[in-house]
């Protein structure tokens, strides 16, 4: 997701940046907008939203080496190396989290293509409902539109209508 007028490049530095979670034993994922990716910015993260006790698996990114200090235990791959499963423990995986973003991937390439920044948090909330409502955690399609709707109760739609943000009353 690149901000609008930039060039399209290679590497991550173009791209608006979301950090997400899943935790593997509910099937829930958390996922969140944030302005760096550096394990300064990413600890406090972790830390609020990660048990001490749990064991965090990874690639083998940097801003996660230290991760092992903070909880009891630390498993990464080397995706670098074209590991995408630990030879040893096959626990040992992201598979679960490439799974989550491909569903964010695919809806902002197929459906929106683009994003505002000013607006990503609110189209991550809606991937993150859609990942955390799925059948495969029991959620058929009847249930997940309840469920929206039941979101929606007390709260205001904060657009204005088109006719009226050009000045048009009718």
């Amino acid at each position: 997701m690149k901000p609008k007028g930039e060039k399209k490049g290679r590497g991550y530095a173009h791209k608006h940046k979301v950090f997400s979670l899943v935790d593997r034993a509910t099937g829930r994922q958390r996922s969140m907008v944030v302005d760096s990716l550096k394990a300064a910015d990413l600890l406090p993260i972790l830390k609020a939203n990660i048990a001490t006790e749990a064991r965090v698996m990874t690639d083998e990114a940097g801003q996660y080496r230290d991760l092992g200090k903070h909880f009891s235990g630390h498993g990464f791959t080397r995706h670098g190396a074209g590991q995408y499963v630990d030879y040893v423990d096959p626990t040992i995986h992201t598979n679960t989290i490439e799974g989550a973003f491909s569903i964010v991937k695919r809806g902002m390439k197929g459906v929106y293509q683009h994003c505002a920044k000013k607006h990503l948090h609110r189209y991550v909330a809606e991937f993150e409902f859609r990942y955390n409502n799925r059948e495969k955690v029991g959620i058929a399609d009847e249930g997940r539109y309840v469920l929206s709707l039941k979101n929606t109760v007390g709260k205001r739609l904060s657009y204005k209508p088109a006719n009226q943000a050009l000045g048009y009353v009718r």
